[in-house]
């Protein structure tokens, strides 16, 4: 079992691990512990780099099961110590893009009741699809408004490791559809907006919504009934 670094600090961007697993016709190497983060919910991998001794292997990707996939033809041994380093600048874009897509989700959701049917994001931009029977400027322009008062209010962000049973008493937890996951999750990981958004979520997030900075919605459309879809991005 791989120790999950990122899972209760996203700022950790260097950490010593032990090769405890290589599998060359994947490029594949699994770590005792990692910070880079796999993918999933909508946030892609994280990128960087691995150095034992004067070798450098460049994580490319981040595949499930915390496989770091290697550019190149070199692969570390198992039992080799490296120091690993994450892309902190891609990183970090992205912790602050999570943490944008969550106060949109948590506004739309406290103010206008709409439930969220699906999202993706890449650095510094995103989208979500809300279950929203009317969307036009005037409400867009409202709902950037409230969204962008939420980041002056400098919400915490509040990371969390419940027990299933635990989590499942949270009223706003349902919204996830945190009923889909599998009988054999015994802990489910929520994230916190003080005060604003409460969700089961995997990804990495900033501290606090101020973090965050300005967030633009450069878009919005309908993608066919009830279901509109929001694009935002934020400065550098």
């Amino acid at each position: 079992m791989t120790e999950l670094l990122y899972q209760l600090d996203s700022y950790i961007k260097d950490f010593d691990a032990v090769v405890t697993a290589v599998d060359p016709d994947q490029r594949a190497v699994y770590l005792d512990r990692t910070a880079f983060y796999p993918g999933g919910g909508g946030q892609p991998c994280d990128f960087g780099v691995l150095v034992s001794d004067s070798r450098r292997y460049a994580v490319s990707q981040v595949a499930r099961g915390n496989a770091h996939i290697i550019a190149g033809d070199e692969l570390p041994a198992v039992g080799e110590t490296v120091r690993a380093s994450v892309d902190w600048t891609r990183r970090y874009q992205l912790m602050r893009t999570h943490t944008a897509l969550h106060i949109l989700c948590g506004v739309v959701w406290r103010d206008y009741g709409a439930s969220v049917t699906g999202g993706n994001m890449e650095p510094l931009k995103g989208r979500m699809d809300f279950e929203f029977e009317r969307l036009q400027k005037d409400l867009v322009g409202e709902i950037e408004a409230r969204i962008n008062a939420e980041v002056a209010a400098a919400r915490d962000v509040i990371v969390r490791i419940l027990a299933r049973e635990e989590a499942f008493k949270i009223p706003d937890l349902i919204r996830t559809k945190i009923n889909l996951l599998p009988e054999g999750i015994a802990e489910v990981r929520t994230v916190e907006l003080v005060g604003l958004d409460l969700q089961a979520d995997g990804g990495t997030h900033v501290a606090n919504t101020r973090e965050v900075g300005r967030i633009h919605i450069t878009d919005y459309k309908s993608k066919g009934g009830i279901n509109k879809r929001i694009y935002i991005e934020l400065d550098e």
